[in-house]
């Protein structure tokens, strides 16, 4: 098939599948131009109903209500409330969930919680498994909590956990996405692995929440974690999440108890005792303009199952790199992201020689990815609002760079 034969049947196909796209219409409830954003997995795109909210929040809540917000204008209770909201995303029932802090102060309070857990049971466990392909992040946080906690840090794969695991075994913090690869982890299998070594499994979501689904409850899951800036939308900045599983919240002790998780938060006693349920996760003040624009911005939600959209993420993965193997040359780049669907996540990487070169200029096109060091093109799709004609065009663009790169180095 010829050249421009090729492209119009792609762009025919793109087409049709954007017309039986059942989620075409929530596109319309995001701030979008011409550009092909493709950089949702680290920041999503506004949804449109949230500058209305936040101006209302500013001016009206706070501007005229000012304190009396806390009570008539939901304040106080915002943090479980958008937890609940969250809640169907990840597989969760209501009450398990509390919005408040960033994601690395939530990982602390899961691991360092989770190895209290453990110890109540069995004071001799001494290990914090931790995966070595995390966000340096959480590699970070594990370590301190493992000095804190007088544990020692166990770095493996994922792959490698069942085989480390064992009676000291104390937590174990993983990733559902690999934030580099866009690889999916096992999370039944590996959740089973640890409860059968009598630890305790914390997984962070942050590239899975709001792309498939998690079922946290479902398989078990005792701590979890994510942001809400990405496949959430919730803006940059936007606070987090942390999921203790309700049989355990009465037994979590939390490594950061503040006065918003006290049971008497205005009793300002001396002494400390937790509040019962999800509230025990809050520590202080919540930040309540980046709270309920969080809020608003989870209205795009309303309506749509988790389900449609893992089916329509693996649609427009499956597509994009199809559409790359017909136009970019065989050995320009190479796919680092798993092509079968239970290993992928909502994220397409691909390996280039010199990608670091290639997003800035795919970028100049309106084609918006991100680099990974030392040379990962990264395209996240989120299905709320790309289509196929993007997908098509991000492809058709990268291989038009790559094209005019290598022309430049002949």
């Amino acid at each position: 098939m010829s050249e421009p034969s090729m492209r119009a049947e792609l762009s025919m196909r793109a087409e049709k599948l954007d017309g039986a796209d059942e989620l075409a219409h929530k596109r319309a409830e995001f701030v979008l131009d011409d550009v092909v954003y493709l950089d949702g997995n680290s920041l999503g795109a506004l949804p449109a109903a949230v500058p209305g909210r936040v101006e209302d929040v500013v001016r009206r809540q706070w501007g005229e209500l000012r304190i009396r917000s806390w009570t008539e204008g939901g304040w106080w209770t915002a943090p479980e409330r958008i937890g609940d909201r969250i809640a169907p995303l990840v597989g969760a029932a209501a009450g398990q969930i509390v919005v408040g802090d960033s994601t690395s102060v939530n990982v602390f309070k899961a691991v360092v919680g989770a190895v209290r857990l453990a110890r109540l049971a069995d004071p001799a466990r001494d290990e914090i498994v931790v995966d070595a392909t995390t966000f340096p992040t959480d590699g970070y946080i594990a370590e301190s909590a493992a000095r804190m906690t007088g544990c020692t840090l166990c770095p493996v794969t994922p792959a490698e956990v069942p085989g480390v695991l064992g009676e000291r075994t104390a937590a174990v913090l993983l990733n559902h996405v690999d934030y580099r690869t866009g690889r999916l982890h096992d999370l039944p299998a590996l959740t089973a692995a640890v409860h059968e070594a009598g630890a305790y499994a914390v997984w962070d979501l942050c590239h899975s929440a709001g792309a498939l689904p998690v079922g946290l409850d479902a398989h078990g899951v005792d701590l979890a974690v994510g942001c809400t800036y990405k496949y959430l939308n919730g803006g940059p900045g936007s606070p987090a999440y942390l999921y203790v599983r309700s049989d355990l919240q009465d037994r979590f002790d939390s490594p950061l108890p503040g006065w918003n998780s006290h049971a008497e938060p205005f009793g300002m006693r001396p002494d400390y005792t937790p509040a019962p349920g999800a509230l025990r996760g809050r520590v202080g003040t919540p930040d309540i303009l980046s709270m309920l624009a969080l809020e608003a911005a989870l209205e795009v939600w309303d309506g749509v199952s988790i389900e449609a959209v893992r089916a329509k993420s693996l649609a427009l993965t499956d597509f994009f790199l199809e559409c790359v193997t017909q136009y970019v040359p065989e050995g320009r780049v190479e796919c680092v992201t798993p092509r079968r669907h239970a290993e992928r996540g909502s994220q397409i990487a691909l390996r280039c020689a010199d990608a670091g070169e290639v997003m800035p200029r795919l970028i100049e096109r309106g084609v918006v990815g991100d680099f990974r060091h030392p040379d990962v093109l990264r395209f996240g799709f989120t299905p709320l609002y790309v289509g196929f004609a993007d997908v098509e065009r991000a492809a058709r663009v990268l291989a038009e760079v790559l094209a005019e790169a290598g022309e430049r180095e002949e």
